[in-house]
């Protein structure tokens, strides 16, 4: 129960950065810092998914590989 305040909480105060001063009457007006920020991390954010997902596909292919030949073994044995 305390995470879900906690949570709530933090969602609120990003939501209080972000808005705009001057229109909504209150807040910090971090929205063009937040955006920049969005922009700056998006690329790095998506090479390293795609380093992630290069690994997971080659530790992947490693385990198919491992199961082929397990049962290549236990065939062999059965025989």
């Amino acid at each position: 129960m305390k995470a879900l305040i906690i949570g709530f909480i933090v969602i609120a105060a990003a939501v209080f950065a972000i808005l705009p001063a001057a229109s909504v009457g209150f807040g910090l007006s971090w929205g063009d810092d937040v955006l920049t920020f969005l922009k700056g991390c998006a690329p790095v954010l998506a090479i390293l998914t795609g380093v992630i997902a290069i690994f997971i596909g080659i530790a992947d292919i490693k385990d198919r590989a491992e199961a082929k030949k397990e049962d290549a073994d236990a065939q062999e044995s059965t025989v």
